[in-house]
């Protein structure tokens, strides 16, 4: 049994219930491929590579790829990369096919560990994370919510978000201060997502919106869109962040683009006239 470092942020699953119903969730078949990010101890990678055949495990501390990887040669084939998973170029690892991504991951990184996977969203089928319930309660989050947020915001847009499970700190060794929860990441149709040219100006309008999330979005957008933008894209400008859609956003992000791009070209006929 290894030791958990607090600096990894480790806690390992032990809850052989809790187990067998995230693997249920996630219901690997051989073939496909499935990308575990941080396995620990192999809670979680032993059963799925026992159903898969095959899988790649994604993990920083160096003292438990060998006992994983003996652990695991009985099982299957699983091959384990270690690094951080912030400078892992997860699309490559799909080979041309798609991804199945799984983990349990550590707490104080859940954000710039989803944001990175969302950045490989065309080479991904699912994603099936463990997460402190109350990430996943902003993930799941609806306009006018309490917890409705920047995160809530950018994954809706990407992805369909299915809270699926609460598990208990009990089920962890050591026992984290919080309660958990497992949720599904299921990546939209291409077509229903934004162009990804917008993509810039849209997280830029979602994080100046709910950085001053108390003032109105005219107030806080002061310098991204005036009031006649944000009525143009069907919003009223005394509205604050929470209340606004996660399309409305998009809506907006049109508005900022086309007034940019209008700006531009105003410019450059004034040039040319000189």
């Amino acid at each position: 049994m290894s030791r958990p470092k607090k600096h990894f942020g480790q806690h390992f699953l032990h809850d052989r219930g809790v187990i067998e119903r995230i693997v249920a969730a996630i219901a690997p078949q051989p073939g496909e491929c499935i990308v575990e990010i941080g396995p620990g101890e192999g809670a979680l990678t032993l059963p799925l590579l026992d159903a898969a055949g095959r899988m790649t495990a994604i993990e920083l501390d160096a003292e438990l790829i060998e006992p994983l990887r003996a652990r695991a040669a009985a099982v299957g084939e699983l091959q384990i990369i270690q690094a951080d998973v912030l400078k892992v170029d997860l699309a490559a690892l799909a080979g041309g096919g798609k991804l199945r991504l799984a983990g349990n991951l550590p707490y104080y990184l859940s954000s710039p560990i989803l944001f990175h996977c969302v950045a490989a969203l065309d080479a991904t089928a699912d994603m099936h994370f463990m997460l402190q319930k109350e990430v996943v309660e902003r993930m799941a989050a609806t306009p006018g919510s309490k917890v409705y947020g920047r995160l809530s915001v950018m994954l809706q847009l990407a992805c369909r978000v299915e809270p699926l499970l609460q598990v208990p700190p009990e089920a962890f060794r050591p026992p984290p201060q919080v309660t958990s929860a497992v949720v599904r990441l299921t990546p939209l149709p291409a077509a229903q997502r934004p162009d990804p040219a917008l993509a810039p100006v849209i997280g830029a309008l979602v994080r100046a919106a709910f950085g001053q999330r108390r003032k109105t979005l005219a107030n806080s957008l002061r310098g991204f869109a005036d009031a006649a933008a944000i009525r143009a894209a069907g919003i009223d400008p005394r509205a604050r962040a929470e209340s606004v859609p996660p399309e409305g956003y998009v809506a907006l992000a049109r508005q900022v683009a086309s007034a940019n791009l209008q700006a531009g070209r105003q410019l450059a006929d004034n040039a040319g006239a000189r």
